[in-house]
């Protein structure tokens, strides 16, 4: 392959400095800023329409977003018409900013301020490319032409702004392509432009800075932010935000080592749609948050529910994989995964149990499971899925969860195996209602519609556990049985009793299942089913 074609050279800070942010620590959630509906929508095959630009809104207000990206007005029809909706029908909520983006020509900034005519507050988001190959290539500009078209851009946008007194409108300025600028010129745009504004506290310029097409490992993009974090003219005028792409697949790194180096603001998409590769994953970004016990400061509880409006909004699927959200993410088929989250769920309960608790109330210490599914929305029904590769604790837990059956250890060994031979006859997963058939079918045996009849079988007090009736069949065939284990859903719930014993042939250990509305009929019926399986003659007794 021709890598040498694509040898880069950093786009590092200026010499003699040092970098500060890996000493620090996320502790607080950002400034969320979703561009959903302006970068988001510009990488659809198909750009959302009205209905589905409202639903990606009114979705966008309910996760707890307040500064929100609405639309490109200068590029379409549909945009202008959206944000002249919004604006023109009070459907802004008052605690929501809502942004315009243009790029820096005079008859785009004009048509977009046109858009937001009436609006209570507003922010007019500016952005050109800054780095070299564009300069050449694109726009065929010097250093000098590219800080007069940034200058300009500015200087109109305040102008406009002036004419509209009775609106609150503010600004942003993004130099595009930023991580492929020099850290010099990136810097001097940037102040220039906050000088433009007159940003301050009380009116601060989002200056937003993207990593536009990925190049560079993360940390080069945290050096760059911190660089200028620590430069600007008017830090404290500044609301310093980055907008990471994910070109190499590490949007999201990109976007925390940033936040360490000071950023204020993160601006990404639902899931990362976006161009290429995407941008940058706010729901994984505010989720990783979460996970390290800090207030992620979105409401991301029915995680499902948000991926169903994304998908039919962006008309993409979210992938099985997809941190978080994936169908998948929280199952597992593998048996040494399977055992070790079943064992970190049982050892949980056995603790809220002991304390008194409810299992939500404790830290959540599970193998393999960063979070609680239930966190999100997700139950624990589909976390263990079982397939040839699954083990004998997955299965046993996938028989509990479901039906209240705990599988001695013995009996999940020798269980294990049957479900595996059927798994990998049928080249697929096997489905819980499976597995419980499979059960039924080897180990229950004795499944006769009339209790056995006789002192053993009366269906009685609730106090007879069939001791007697085990007592009889071991001495008539010879053989000892293990004392009855009761096990499932409780027969006050209507539901049948579930009796598990086993007998030893020949060094063999042999189990029998039996199901009966009585503890007695129940455990007469395992008996009578291990010695159907033993070969041995269990007969009408």
């Amino acid at each position: 392959m021709p890598f040498h074609r694509y040898a880069r050279d950093a786009v590092s800070p200026t010499s003699g400095w040092s970098r500060q942010w890996p000493d620090g620590r996320l502790d607080r959630a950002p400034i969320w800023a979703s561009v959903d509906l302006r970068d988001g929508n510009q990488a659809l095959a198909d750009p959302m329409d009205m209905h589905r630009k409202q639903q990606m809104f009114d979705l966008l207000v309910a996760t707890g977003f307040k500064d929100i990206e609405i639309g490109y007005p200068a590029a379409s029809a549909h945009d202008f018409d959206f944000v002249r909706e919004l604006v023109t029908k009070d459907g802004i909520p008052d605690d929501v900013t809502v942004s315009v983006f243009t790029p820096a020509r005079p008859e785009l900034i004009e048509r977009t301020f046109d858009s937001i005519r009436g609006a209570e507050r507003a922010v007019v988001h500016l952005c050109h490319a800054t780095a070299c190959l564009w300069r050449e290539v694109v726009f065929g500009m010097s250093e000098r032409e590219v800080v007069r078209m940034a200058v300009e851009g500015a200087q109109h946008l305040v102008r406009l702004a002036e004419r509209e007194p009775g609106s609150d409108i503010r600004f942003e300025y993004s130099p595009e392509t930023f991580n492929l600028t020099e850290p010099e010129l990136a810097l001097e745009i940037a102040n220039r432009v906050a000088e433009v504004v007159d940003a301050t506290a009380g009116r601060p310029l989002v200056l937003n800075l993207p990593t536009t097409v990925e190049t560079h490992s993360p940390h080069v993009f945290a050096d760059q932010v911190e660089w200028m974090h620590r430069n600007l003219d008017r830090r404290g005028g500044i609301i310093l935000s980055v907008h990471p792409h994910n070109d190499r697949g590490t949007a999201v790194a990109s976007a925390e080592l940033a936040l360490l180096a000071g950023a204020d603001r993160v601006e990404g998409t639902l899931f990362g749609n976006g161009e290429r590769t995407g941008n940058v994953c706010l729901v994984t970004l505010a989720l990783n948050l979460f996970s390290s016990g800090v207030d992620p400061q979105l409401e991301i509880s029915d995680i499902d529910a948000v991926r169903e409006t994304v998908e039919k909004c962006n008309r993409l699927p979210v992938h099985p994989r997809h941190p978080y959200v994936g169908e998948l993410v929280y199952t597992a088929f593998s048996g040494t995964h399977q055992d070790a989250i079943a064992k970190g769920l049982a050892a949980l309960a056995d603790r809220a149990e002991r304390e008194g608790r409810d299992v939500g109330e404790l830290p959540w210490q599970v193998p393999y499971l960063p979070i609680d599914p239930k966190d999100v929305g997700r139950d624990y029904q589909a976390i263990i899925r079982v397939n040839g590769q699954s083990g004998k604790g997955g299965i046993a837990y996938v028989l509990k969860a479901g039906w209240g059956v705990d599988l001695p250890v013995d009996l999940r060994r020798d269980f294990a195996a049957v479900v595996q031979s059927a798994a990998d006859a049928l080249g697929r997963e096997l489905e819980p209602a499976e597995i419980w058939r499979l059960l039924r079918e080897t180990y229950c045996l004795d499944d006769s519609p009339a209790p056995p009849a006789g002192e053993e079988g009366t269906g009685g007090s609730g106090t007879d556990d069939g001791s007697e009736a085990l007592a009889r069949l071991a001495a008539e065939h010879g053989v000892g049985f293990t004392p009855p284990r009761f096990t499932g859903t409780a027969a006050a719930t209507g539901a049948p009793v579930t009796c598990l014993v086993a007998l030893d042939k020949g060094g063999r250990t042999v189990w029998g299942l039996g199901q009966a509305a009585t503890a007695a009929d129940a455990a007469h019926r395992s008996a009578r089913s291990a010695l159907l399986r033993s070969g041995l003659h269990g007969g009408d007794q």
